[in-house]
Protein backbone atom coordinates (compact mmCIF):
# COMPACT_ATOMS: atom_id res chain seq x y z
CA UNK A 1 0.00 0.00 0.00
CA UNK A 2 1.34 3.50 -0.73
CA UNK A 3 2.83 5.41 2.15
CA UNK A 4 0.16 7.01 4.36
CA UNK A 5 0.13 10.74 4.92
CA UNK A 6 -2.21 13.53 5.85
CA UNK A 7 -4.05 15.71 3.38
CA UNK A 8 -1.82 17.24 0.79
CA UNK A 9 -3.78 20.45 0.36
CA UNK A 10 -7.07 21.77 1.72
CA UNK A 11 -10.02 21.65 -0.61
CA UNK A 12 -10.55 24.72 -2.74
CA UNK A 13 -13.67 26.69 -1.91
CA UNK A 14 -16.69 26.15 -4.09
CA UNK A 15 -16.64 28.54 -7.00
CA UNK A 16 -19.60 30.79 -7.63
CA UNK A 17 -21.32 30.98 -10.97
CA UNK A 18 -19.70 34.32 -11.71
CA UNK A 19 -16.24 32.75 -11.37
CA UNK A 20 -16.90 30.04 -13.93
CA UNK A 21 -15.73 30.58 -17.45
CA UNK A 22 -18.57 31.42 -19.80
CA UNK A 23 -18.96 28.50 -22.17
CA UNK A 24 -21.94 27.78 -24.35
CA UNK A 25 -24.08 24.91 -23.10
CA UNK A 26 -24.02 22.03 -25.60
CA UNK A 27 -27.44 20.62 -26.36
CA UNK A 28 -28.50 17.00 -26.37
CA UNK A 29 -28.22 17.13 -30.16
CA UNK A 30 -24.45 16.73 -29.68
CA UNK A 31 -25.00 12.97 -29.38
CA UNK A 32 -27.32 12.73 -32.37
CA UNK A 33 -26.24 10.24 -35.08
CA UNK A 34 -23.33 8.99 -32.94
CA UNK A 35 -22.91 5.29 -32.10
CA UNK A 36 -24.28 4.26 -28.66
CA UNK A 37 -21.60 4.38 -26.01
CA UNK A 38 -19.81 7.42 -27.45
CA UNK A 39 -19.06 9.75 -24.50
CA UNK A 40 -19.88 13.35 -25.44
CA UNK A 41 -20.07 16.11 -22.86
CA UNK A 42 -23.57 17.59 -22.64
CA UNK A 43 -23.94 20.40 -20.14
CA UNK A 44 -22.31 23.60 -18.95
CA UNK A 45 -18.58 23.62 -18.29
CA UNK A 46 -18.17 24.89 -14.73
CA UNK A 47 -14.39 24.84 -14.24
CA UNK A 48 -11.29 25.03 -16.38
CA UNK A 49 -9.62 21.70 -15.66
CA UNK A 50 -10.87 18.41 -14.30
CA UNK A 51 -9.24 17.20 -11.07
CA UNK A 52 -9.01 13.88 -9.24
CA UNK A 53 -9.26 13.41 -5.49
CA UNK A 54 -8.04 9.99 -4.33
CA UNK A 55 -8.67 8.36 -0.96
CA UNK A 56 -7.49 4.81 -0.30
CA UNK A 57 -8.15 3.43 3.18
CA UNK A 58 -8.86 0.46 5.37
CA UNK A 59 -9.48 0.08 9.09
CA UNK A 60 -5.95 1.16 10.12
CA UNK A 61 -4.45 3.15 7.26
CA UNK A 62 -5.41 6.13 5.12
CA UNK A 63 -3.80 7.43 1.96
CA UNK A 64 -5.18 10.65 0.42
CA UNK A 65 -4.03 12.64 -2.59
CA UNK A 66 -5.77 15.92 -3.36
CA UNK A 67 -4.48 16.46 -6.90
CA UNK A 68 -4.18 12.84 -7.98
CA UNK A 69 -3.22 11.36 -11.32
CA UNK A 70 -4.26 8.21 -13.12
CA UNK A 71 -0.99 6.63 -12.02
CA UNK A 72 -1.90 7.28 -8.36
CA UNK A 73 -5.23 5.54 -8.88
CA UNK A 74 -3.60 2.60 -10.65
CA UNK A 75 -1.03 2.16 -7.88
CA UNK A 76 -3.69 1.87 -5.19
CA UNK A 77 -5.79 -0.84 -6.83
CA UNK A 78 -3.54 -3.85 -6.02
CA UNK A 79 -3.48 -3.04 -2.28
CA UNK A 80 -6.21 -4.19 0.14
CA UNK A 81 -8.76 -1.64 1.27
CA UNK A 82 -11.26 0.68 -0.39
CA UNK A 83 -10.47 3.21 -3.11
CA UNK A 84 -12.60 6.28 -3.61
CA UNK A 85 -11.85 8.50 -6.59
CA UNK A 86 -13.78 11.75 -6.94
CA UNK A 87 -13.65 13.52 -10.32
CA UNK A 88 -14.47 17.22 -10.44
CA UNK A 89 -15.28 18.28 -13.98
CA UNK A 90 -17.05 15.82 -16.28
CA UNK A 91 -16.32 17.96 -19.34
CA UNK A 92 -12.96 16.15 -19.73
CA UNK A 93 -14.13 13.21 -21.81
CA UNK A 94 -10.60 11.87 -22.25
CA UNK A 95 -10.21 11.59 -18.47
CA UNK A 96 -13.52 9.75 -18.21
CA UNK A 97 -12.41 7.31 -20.91
CA UNK A 98 -9.07 6.77 -19.17
CA UNK A 99 -10.78 6.02 -15.84
CA UNK A 100 -13.24 3.82 -17.67
CA UNK A 101 -10.40 1.77 -19.10
CA UNK A 102 -8.69 1.56 -15.70
CA UNK A 103 -11.80 0.35 -13.82
CA UNK A 104 -13.40 -1.59 -16.68
CA UNK A 105 -16.45 0.63 -17.26
CA UNK A 106 -18.93 -0.05 -20.03
CA UNK A 107 -19.01 2.51 -22.88
CA UNK A 108 -22.68 3.28 -22.10
CA UNK A 109 -21.68 4.14 -18.53
CA UNK A 110 -19.06 6.61 -19.77
CA UNK A 111 -21.64 8.17 -22.08
CA UNK A 112 -24.08 8.66 -19.19
CA UNK A 113 -21.35 10.20 -17.01
CA UNK A 114 -20.61 12.89 -19.60
CA UNK A 115 -24.31 13.65 -20.18
CA UNK A 116 -25.36 16.01 -17.37
CA UNK A 117 -28.96 15.97 -18.59
CA UNK A 118 -29.26 12.29 -17.72
CA UNK A 119 -32.28 11.35 -15.61
CA UNK A 120 -31.57 9.72 -12.21
CA UNK A 121 -31.32 5.96 -12.62
CA UNK A 122 -29.65 2.76 -11.38
CA UNK A 123 -28.07 0.21 -13.72
CA UNK A 124 -26.37 -3.05 -12.82
CA UNK A 125 -23.38 -4.42 -14.69
CA UNK A 126 -21.50 -7.67 -14.05
CA UNK A 127 -18.73 -6.01 -12.01
CA UNK A 128 -20.29 -2.77 -10.77
CA UNK A 129 -23.43 -0.69 -10.39
CA UNK A 130 -23.99 2.74 -11.91
CA UNK A 131 -26.16 5.47 -10.40
CA UNK A 132 -27.00 8.86 -11.88
CA UNK A 133 -28.55 11.43 -9.57
CA UNK A 134 -28.95 15.16 -9.08
CA UNK A 135 -27.24 17.29 -6.45
CA UNK A 136 -29.05 20.37 -5.12
CA UNK A 137 -27.43 23.48 -3.65
CA UNK A 138 -28.79 26.81 -2.48
CA UNK A 139 -27.37 29.95 -4.04
CA UNK A 140 -27.90 32.66 -1.44
CA UNK A 141 -26.65 35.36 -3.81
CA UNK A 142 -29.12 34.46 -6.57
CA UNK A 143 -31.82 33.20 -4.15
CA UNK A 144 -32.39 30.05 -6.17
CA UNK A 145 -31.77 26.33 -6.20
CA UNK A 146 -28.88 25.12 -8.35
CA UNK A 147 -28.83 21.59 -9.75
CA UNK A 148 -25.68 19.59 -10.40
CA UNK A 149 -25.40 16.20 -12.08
CA UNK A 150 -23.67 13.51 -10.04
CA UNK A 151 -22.62 10.04 -11.17
CA UNK A 152 -21.67 7.27 -8.75
CA UNK A 153 -20.15 3.93 -9.69
CA UNK A 154 -20.05 1.19 -7.07
CA UNK A 155 -17.46 -1.54 -7.54
CA UNK A 156 -16.47 -4.47 -5.32
CA UNK A 157 -13.77 -2.50 -3.47
CA UNK A 158 -13.84 0.92 -5.10
CA UNK A 159 -16.22 3.84 -5.62
CA UNK A 160 -16.06 6.50 -8.34
CA UNK A 161 -17.94 9.79 -8.11
CA UNK A 162 -18.18 12.39 -10.85
CA UNK A 163 -19.19 16.03 -10.19
CA UNK A 164 -19.59 18.97 -12.54
CA UNK A 165 -17.35 21.25 -10.44
CA UNK A 166 -15.08 21.15 -7.41
CA UNK A 167 -17.78 21.93 -4.85
CA UNK A 168 -17.06 19.87 -1.76
CA UNK A 169 -20.48 18.25 -1.38
CA UNK A 170 -18.96 15.15 0.23
CA UNK A 171 -16.99 17.04 2.91
CA UNK A 172 -18.82 15.31 5.77
CA UNK A 173 -17.97 11.85 4.41
CA UNK A 174 -14.30 12.77 3.95
CA UNK A 175 -14.19 14.06 7.50
CA UNK A 176 -15.56 10.78 8.86
CA UNK A 177 -13.02 8.79 6.87
CA UNK A 178 -10.13 10.94 8.11
CA UNK A 179 -11.17 10.71 11.75
CA UNK A 180 -11.35 6.93 11.53
CA UNK A 181 -14.08 6.65 14.17
CA UNK A 182 -16.92 5.80 11.79
CA UNK A 183 -17.99 2.40 10.50
CA UNK A 184 -17.16 3.67 7.00
CA UNK A 185 -13.55 2.54 7.62
CA UNK A 186 -14.60 -1.02 8.41
CA UNK A 187 -17.51 -1.75 6.08
CA UNK A 188 -17.47 -2.25 2.33
CA UNK A 189 -17.70 -0.04 -0.72
CA UNK A 190 -21.51 -0.27 -0.77
CA UNK A 191 -21.67 1.37 2.66
CA UNK A 192 -19.36 4.15 1.46
CA UNK A 193 -21.68 4.65 -1.52
CA UNK A 194 -24.70 4.86 0.79
CA UNK A 195 -22.92 7.51 2.86
CA UNK A 196 -22.21 9.58 -0.25
CA UNK A 197 -25.84 9.37 -1.38
CA UNK A 198 -26.96 10.24 2.14
CA UNK A 199 -24.92 13.46 1.86
CA UNK A 200 -26.75 14.25 -1.39
CA UNK A 201 -30.16 13.64 0.22
CA UNK A 202 -29.18 15.85 3.16
CA UNK A 203 -28.74 18.65 0.64
CA UNK A 204 -32.23 17.86 -0.67
CA UNK A 205 -33.58 18.45 2.82
CA UNK A 206 -31.68 21.72 3.15
CA UNK A 207 -33.00 22.91 -0.22
CA UNK A 208 -36.61 22.03 0.59
CA UNK A 209 -36.41 23.63 4.03
CA UNK A 210 -34.93 26.79 2.54
CA UNK A 211 -37.71 27.04 -0.03
CA UNK A 212 -40.33 26.37 2.67
CA UNK A 213 -38.89 29.19 4.79
CA UNK A 214 -38.93 31.53 1.80
CA UNK A 215 -42.54 30.62 1.02
CA UNK A 216 -43.53 31.26 4.64
CA UNK A 217 -41.93 34.72 4.55
CA UNK A 218 -43.57 35.35 1.21
CA UNK A 219 -46.94 34.25 2.61
CA UNK A 220 -46.72 36.82 5.41
CA UNK A 221 -45.79 39.50 2.90
CA UNK A 222 -48.73 38.60 0.67
CA UNK A 223 -51.19 38.92 3.52
CA UNK A 224 -49.80 42.23 4.78
CA UNK A 225 -48.67 43.97 1.59
CA UNK A 226 -50.13 42.22 -1.47
CA UNK A 227 -49.69 45.32 -3.60
CA UNK A 228 -45.89 45.08 -3.23
CA UNK A 229 -45.72 41.46 -4.42
CA UNK A 230 -44.90 40.61 -8.03
CA UNK A 231 -46.34 37.58 -9.76
CA UNK A 232 -42.83 36.83 -11.09
CA UNK A 233 -41.74 35.96 -7.54
CA UNK A 234 -44.42 33.29 -7.27
CA UNK A 235 -43.36 31.81 -10.60
CA UNK A 236 -39.75 31.83 -9.35
CA UNK A 237 -40.72 29.62 -6.41
CA UNK A 238 -42.77 27.36 -8.66
CA UNK A 239 -39.77 26.90 -10.94
CA UNK A 240 -37.54 25.96 -8.01
CA UNK A 241 -40.07 23.45 -6.69
CA UNK A 242 -40.46 21.95 -10.14
CA UNK A 243 -36.68 21.50 -10.35
CA UNK A 244 -36.71 19.87 -6.92
CA UNK A 245 -39.51 17.53 -7.91
CA UNK A 246 -37.73 16.43 -11.08
CA UNK A 247 -34.58 15.69 -9.12
CA UNK A 248 -36.14 13.93 -6.13
CA UNK A 249 -39.02 11.91 -7.56
CA UNK A 250 -36.86 9.52 -9.65
CA UNK A 251 -34.61 8.94 -6.63
CA UNK A 252 -37.38 6.99 -4.91
CA UNK A 253 -37.40 4.52 -7.79
CA UNK A 254 -33.59 4.42 -7.88
CA UNK A 255 -33.13 3.72 -4.17
CA UNK A 256 -35.96 1.22 -4.20
CA UNK A 257 -34.18 -0.69 -6.97
CA UNK A 258 -30.86 -0.62 -5.06
CA UNK A 259 -32.43 -1.80 -1.79
CA UNK A 260 -33.98 -4.78 -3.64
CA UNK A 261 -30.94 -5.43 -5.80
CA UNK A 262 -29.28 -8.85 -5.81
CA UNK A 263 -26.09 -7.52 -7.38
CA UNK A 264 -22.86 -8.74 -5.82
CA UNK A 265 -21.69 -5.18 -5.11
CA UNK A 266 -24.66 -4.58 -2.75
CA UNK A 267 -24.47 -6.74 0.36
CA UNK A 268 -27.32 -7.73 2.66
CA UNK A 269 -25.47 -6.09 5.55
CA UNK A 270 -26.00 -2.60 4.11
CA UNK A 271 -29.61 -3.19 3.02
CA UNK A 272 -30.96 -1.38 6.07
CA UNK A 273 -28.96 1.75 5.15
CA UNK A 274 -30.33 1.78 1.60
CA UNK A 275 -33.87 1.40 2.93
CA UNK A 276 -33.22 4.29 5.27
CA UNK A 277 -32.16 6.42 2.30
CA UNK A 278 -35.38 5.41 0.56
CA UNK A 279 -37.40 6.60 3.59
CA UNK A 280 -35.54 9.93 3.62
CA UNK A 281 -36.29 10.39 -0.07
CA UNK A 282 -40.00 9.78 0.53
CA UNK A 283 -39.85 12.37 3.31
CA UNK A 284 -38.29 14.90 0.94
CA UNK A 285 -40.96 14.16 -1.67
CA UNK A 286 -43.70 14.77 0.90
CA UNK A 287 -42.10 18.08 1.83
CA UNK A 288 -41.89 19.09 -1.81
CA UNK A 289 -45.56 18.25 -2.40
CA UNK A 290 -46.56 20.15 0.73
CA UNK A 291 -44.60 23.19 -0.41
CA UNK A 292 -46.23 22.98 -3.85
CA UNK A 293 -49.70 22.89 -2.30
CA UNK A 294 -48.81 25.81 -0.04
CA UNK A 295 -47.53 27.79 -2.99
CA UNK A 296 -50.69 27.12 -4.99
CA UNK A 297 -52.80 28.29 -2.05
CA UNK A 298 -50.52 31.29 -1.73
CA UNK A 299 -51.05 32.16 -5.37
CA UNK A 300 -54.82 31.98 -4.90
CA UNK A 301 -54.53 34.15 -1.79
CA UNK A 302 -52.42 36.67 -3.68
CA UNK A 303 -54.89 36.90 -6.56
CA UNK A 304 -57.81 37.15 -4.12
CA UNK A 305 -56.04 39.94 -2.21
CA UNK A 306 -55.46 41.87 -5.43
CA UNK A 307 -59.08 41.31 -6.45
CA UNK A 308 -60.37 42.47 -3.06
CA UNK A 309 -58.15 45.52 -3.18
CA UNK A 310 -59.37 46.35 -6.67
CA UNK A 311 -62.96 45.89 -5.55
CA UNK A 312 -62.37 48.28 -2.65
CA UNK A 313 -60.91 50.89 -4.99
CA UNK A 314 -63.80 50.51 -7.43
CA UNK A 315 -66.30 50.74 -4.58
CA UNK A 316 -64.78 53.98 -3.33
CA UNK A 317 -64.74 55.46 -6.81
CA UNK A 318 -68.34 54.38 -7.41
CA UNK A 319 -69.52 56.04 -4.18
CA UNK A 320 -67.74 59.26 -5.08
CA UNK A 321 -69.21 59.19 -8.58
CA UNK A 322 -72.70 58.51 -7.21
CA UNK A 323 -72.50 61.57 -4.94
CA UNK A 324 -71.17 63.91 -7.59
CA UNK A 325 -73.41 62.88 -10.49
CA UNK A 326 -76.51 64.83 -9.24
CA UNK A 327 -74.30 67.73 -8.18
CA UNK A 328 -72.77 67.83 -11.63
CA UNK A 329 -76.24 67.73 -13.17
CA UNK A 330 -77.39 70.77 -11.13
CA UNK A 331 -74.19 72.66 -11.90
CA UNK A 332 -74.64 71.81 -15.58
CA UNK A 333 -78.20 73.04 -15.68
CA UNK A 334 -77.40 76.38 -14.08
CA UNK A 335 -74.25 76.68 -16.12
CA UNK A 336 -76.34 77.24 -19.25
CA UNK A 337 -76.38 80.88 -20.35
CA UNK A 338 -79.91 81.23 -21.68
CA UNK A 339 -81.23 84.82 -21.53
CA UNK A 340 -84.66 84.02 -20.11
CA UNK A 341 -83.78 81.68 -17.20
CA UNK A 342 -85.94 82.97 -14.28
CA UNK A 343 -83.50 81.75 -11.59
CA UNK A 344 -80.74 84.01 -12.94
CA UNK A 345 -82.45 87.02 -11.39
CA UNK A 346 -82.76 85.61 -7.88
CA UNK A 347 -80.72 87.53 -5.33
CA UNK A 348 -80.04 84.39 -3.21
CA UNK A 349 -80.07 81.91 -6.10
CA UNK A 350 -76.32 81.13 -5.91
CA UNK A 351 -76.47 80.34 -2.20
CA UNK A 352 -79.69 78.38 -2.64
CA UNK A 353 -78.09 76.11 -5.23
CA UNK A 354 -75.07 75.49 -2.98
CA UNK A 355 -77.36 74.55 -0.10
CA UNK A 356 -79.33 72.23 -2.39
CA UNK A 357 -76.13 70.51 -3.53
CA UNK A 358 -75.01 70.07 0.06
CA UNK A 359 -78.34 68.59 1.10
CA UNK A 360 -78.29 66.15 -1.81
CA UNK A 361 -74.70 65.06 -1.06
CA UNK A 362 -75.44 64.48 2.65
CA UNK A 363 -78.63 62.59 1.82
CA UNK A 364 -76.77 60.30 -0.59
CA UNK A 365 -74.02 59.60 1.94
CA UNK A 366 -76.57 58.70 4.63
CA UNK A 367 -78.49 56.47 2.22
CA UNK A 368 -75.33 54.66 1.05
CA UNK A 369 -74.19 54.06 4.61
CA UNK A 370 -77.60 52.63 5.58
CA UNK A 371 -77.35 50.24 2.63
CA UNK A 372 -73.98 49.05 3.93
CA UNK A 373 -72.08 50.09 0.82
CA UNK A 374 -69.72 52.42 2.66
Amino acid sequence: MPQSHDRVHPRRRHQTTSEWSTIRRPSSQATTFLPPGTPVFVGERKQDEATLHLIHFDRERLHEVEEASLADCRDCLPFPGLTWVNVSGVHDVSLIEALGGLFGLHPMTMEDIADTSQRPKWEEFPDYGFMALKMLAISEADAEVQIEHVSLILGPDWVLTFLEDDGDVFASVRSRIRRGISRVRSLGADYLASCLIDAVIDHYLLAVEWISDQIEIFDTHVLNHPEQVRIQEIHHFRRDLLALRRAVWPMREVLGAVSKSEASVVSDETGVFWRNLYDHTVQVIDMVETSRDTLMSLQDTYLSSLSNRMNGVMKTLTVISTIFIPLTFIAGVYGMNFQHMPELGWRLGYYGVLVLMLVIAVALVVWIRRRGWL
